[in-house]
């Protein structure tokens, strides 16, 4: 596994459980979100992506990234996980 898809993963992981301390989970494990939930998530996701493109190239390393993977990803929209 690359280290974006661990980003990925982690940011995943990071909304179901804030989901499911919320009480927000169905049965299918997937959040129920309201329209201002889904809007506070897309608003996390653009500014997390937007986060990429500053940090210097010891912190992409940090995390197992290079420039054109952290690029690639904070070119993404931010309705797509």
């Amino acid at each position: 596994m690359n280290g974006l898809s661990d980003v990925r993963l982690t940011l995943a992981s990071e909304e179901l459980q804030g989901a499911a301390r919320s009480g927000r989970l169905n049965g299918e494990g997937r959040a129920a979100a309201t329209l201002g939930e889904r809007w506070r998530l897309f608003r996390r996701r653009l500014s997390t992506r937007r986060a990429l493109l500053e940090l210097s190239a010891e912190q992409l390393k940090d995390v197992g990234l290079s420039a054109e993977q952290a690029r690639r990803e904070a070119l993404r929209p931010f309705w797509k996980l």
